[in-house]
């Protein structure tokens, strides 16, 4: 698989909650070169990387994040004032807490409000799936389903752990045809991305991949 279409759907991230809008600006550079799918950053810096990309480059940004257990009308807010600031696509945590307790309805209502907050752009679900287990990973890509949501997502990259093969196959396998599959948290080489394609991803939150091709650049390969 050739390097550009792994780029192609790699969200470029930089979510640590110490960066800095000169460390923005780099992955925003970066984001532009190597045309990614978009740059993954925190909501603070989304109207600063709009004007400073233009429409060169998709940002995407985080709502709910990365803990999931705001209320359903502050996500809501979070998404309008986010789109209102320019960001193209929308990445939400879904409420870890009422999946554990099996309130479906509940977690339905929840991304269904944010979607629609969303409009025309693109919603990803993050389920947090190394705090939960299959059962509920497969309740939620029927909720995700049905809510009408983009993609499902697998991490924050803040918890205890990031995507699986295995989960990526599980979601392959549950989701509706019209939702995707990203991969997010521990994507650390080529060959990782390359694995979690193969199994079914169609987006990719890394930082890493970026950088390994900067790295070979720099020592001319």
């Amino acid at each position: 698989m050739d390097i550009k279409s792994i780029l192609s759907i790699v969200d470029h991230t930089l979510l640590l909650q110490t960066s800095t809008w000169e460390e923005i600006k780099v992955i925003c550079d970066d984001g532009m070169k190597y045309e990614t799918a978009s740059v993954c950053i925190a909501p603070f810096f989304v109207k600063k990387a709009r004007a400073y990309c233009g429409d060169k480059l998709k940002i995407c940004t985080v709502i709910g994040f990365p803990n999931g257990y705001n209320t359903t009308a502050v996500k809501v807010f979070e998404t309008k004032d986010a789109i209102q600031n320019g960001a193209s696509e929308i990445d939400m945590v879904a409420n870890l807490g009422l999946i554990r307790a099996g309130l479906w309805d509940e977690v339905l209502e929840d991304i269904k409000e944010v979607k629609k907050a969303c409009g025309d752009k693109i919603l990803k679900v993050i389920i947090e799936t190394c705090l939960l287990t299959d059962a509920e990973k497969i309740e939620m890509c029927k909720c995700v389903t049905e809510a009408g949501a983009d993609f499902i997502k697998t991490s924050t990259g803040f918890s205890t752990g990031g995507a699986t093969i295995k989960d990526i196959q599980l979601f392959a396998s549950n989701v509706g045809e019209d939702v995707k599959i990203k991969a997010a948290g521990g994507i650390k080489s080529l060959d990782d991305a390359v694995e979690f394609m193969k199994n079914g991803a169609s987006r990719l939150g890394t930082s890493s991949v970026v950088k390994i091709i900067k790295g070979g650049e720099a020592q001319g390969y």
